[in-house]
């Protein structure tokens, strides 16, 4: 017997696998289903346009809240600061967006006296370990229901059957069968044609980059100005954090910045094929990295570097409110301070290369440390004896290999200093 449960909230997006999960929710409990959107500054959300679709699809409620500055300031700028990259490429975008969401739901569906949360993933990737995970360590008696684990449709061809049957309207078709999903850190595209991983992806599956030859024929130069970490300008002008990103996002699309294709180890145990654009992203990594390497000294920052894919693990694995992970950032937050300073840019041709840094007050270039001409203050005497106490250790140990191959007596001393 299914358990009784009055009223449902619904992470809800529009897309197929949410909006065939309305009805279903609705014909296995006969409860209220309420929708819940959270604004992350997808580039085409009409909130009209989706209201009317989740009510009309048989939502009793929806609620559309706007989190773009929650997101930036509490989620995507520690991510920042951290340099967090699963794998290598990607920037997390979906996974650093789905801790958030799940914490404004738990808030609403204690106001909103709902039984249940729902959310629609499937039961393969991902997002319902992050949705869960991080429901579990809000409120750990909140029941979570999962209809794509639970429905019996293997295919997404069986979704668009069934939102045909029930005159639910979706984008997705047989032809065009992608799963997507955006806000301002990056988009993330997959199914379709992406899951042949020796096939290059089909020039419709991108969404917000240009094809590098479709872009312009000179290149773009950029400033960044950071401040404690933070980027705050373009070209000396200040912006607030939701127009920054977002102007970069326009400017690196129309360079052909931050394309990403990667098959990548997901947390199930599988490996998925999937595509990423992320322009702002992608030049943002790369300037406060930069950054990094001028004020920070030589430990801290190869120490920071060592643990940043750890922090990008916890991310990508739904953990974002484990200890480790607040740990994690304490740690990288000790060091924004220093990352104050201006880094210059140049875009062309899909791609982002550093080509100037600068911090006033807080750069360890010694010009006079590192140049080769007159104004040479380096002490190259004091490298001979660096050289030899540095080498000792492997100095010590090759003798030793020397005496044992010699078959000489072991307690012999080494003079070797």
């Amino acid at each position: 017997m299914t358990e009784k449960i009055n009223k449902i909230l619904l992470a809800y997006s529009g897309g197929l696998d949410t909006s065939v999960s309305i009805k279903w929710l609705q014909e296995k409990y006969e409860a209220d289903i309420i929708t819940y959107t959270a604004d992350l500054g997808q580039q085409d959300l009409d909130r009209q346009a989706l209201k009317a679709k989740a009510l009309a699809t048989g939502a009793s409620q929806v609620v559309i809240e706007d989190l773009k500055k929650e997101f930036i300031t509490s989620h995507i700028f520690p991510a920042l600061q951290a340099g967090a990259v699963y794998e290598g490429k990607y920037p997390l975008a979906t996974a650093l967006a789905r801790p958030l969401i799940a914490a404004r739901m738990a808030e609403h569906a204690d106001k909103l006296g709902a039984d249940a949360v729902a959310h629609g993933c499937t039961g393969k990737g991902n997002d319902q370990v992050r949705f869960e995970a991080s429901f579990n360590s809000l409120n750990p008696d909140l029941k979570v229901i999962a209809p794509l684990r639970d429905w019996g449709f293997t295919t997404r061809k069986d979704e668009i059957d069934y939102a045909r049957e029930h005159d639910i309207p979706v984008q997705a078709t047989k032809d065009s069968p992608y799963s997507i999903d955006e806000n301002l850190w990056g988009i993330s595209v997959e199914c379709g044609d992406l899951e042949d991983p020796w096939q290059e992806p089909p020039a419709d599956a991108y969404q917000w980059t240009r094809e590098v030859t479709s872009t312009p024929d000179q290149p773009a130069y950029l400033t960044l100005g950071f401040q404690e970490g933070i980027p705050v300008s373009i070209n000396g002008e200040a912006l607030n954090p939701t127009e920054l990103i977002t102007r970069l996002n326009k400017i690196g699309s129309t360079y052909g910045v931050g394309r990403i294709d990667m098959v990548e180890n997901r947390l199930v145990g599988i490996k998925s094929r999937e595509i990423y654009e992320a322009p702002a992203a992608t030049i943002l990594l790369a300037a406060h990295q930069d950054l990094s390497s001028l004020v920070l000294d030589r430990e801290s920052l190869h120490f920071k570097e060592s643990i940043q894919s750890k922090y990008s693990e916890l991310v990508y694995y739904g953990l974002w409110f484990s200890p480790l992970r607040v740990a994690l950032q304490n740690f990288f937050a000790t060091f924004q301070s220093k990352i104050t300073g201006q880094v210059k840019i140049k875009l062309f041709q899909g791609q982002c290369q550093i080509i100037g840094r600068k911090s006033r007050l807080n750069s360890l270039y010694d010009e006079g440390l590192a140049t080769y001409d007159e104004n040479d203050t380096f002490d190259h005497n004091s490298a001979a004896g660096f050289i030899k106490l540095w080498s000792l250790p492997l100095r010590v140990a090759a003798s030793c290999d020397k005496k044992s191959a010699e078959g000489s007596d072991p307690s012999r001393t080494f003079n070797i200093i």
